[in-house]
């Protein structure tokens, strides 16, 4: 059984790569009882990939849940709102819209 709910979402975005990407955590049960780590990733806009890691326990989910946060953190993944999600210049966001750090 689970006693936290453990949930991430995070986002990479780079305009002059054109590259925008998702990037979701969270510990759940599978439908056998089982404690699992779900990855979900992929395009903004999409519904992505999934991969699910069973764990023996909720220790061990939350051990690999940090480390592969860790690792997205080292490549430039950030939470919405947080500085280096900040746009550089706002302008140049297609279709005139605001990056989400200017929107208030």
């Amino acid at each position: 059984m689970i006693t936290h709910r453990y949930r991430l979402y995070i986002e990479r975005r780079d305009a002059d790569r054109n590259m925008a990407r998702f990037y979701s955590l969270s510990i759940e049960p599978s439908l056998f009882g089982e404690i699992c780590l779900v990855r979900r990733w992929g395009r903004i806009g999409t519904h992505g990939r999934s991969m699910t890691h069973p764990c023996e326990t909720e220790g061990a989910a939350v051990l690999l849940f940090l480390d592969l946060l860790r690792q997205k953190r080292q490549l430039g993944y950030a939470a919405l709102g947080s500085p280096s999600m900040r746009c550089a210049a706002p302008e140049r966001m297609p279709g005139g819209t605001q990056c989400p750090s200017a929107i208030r």
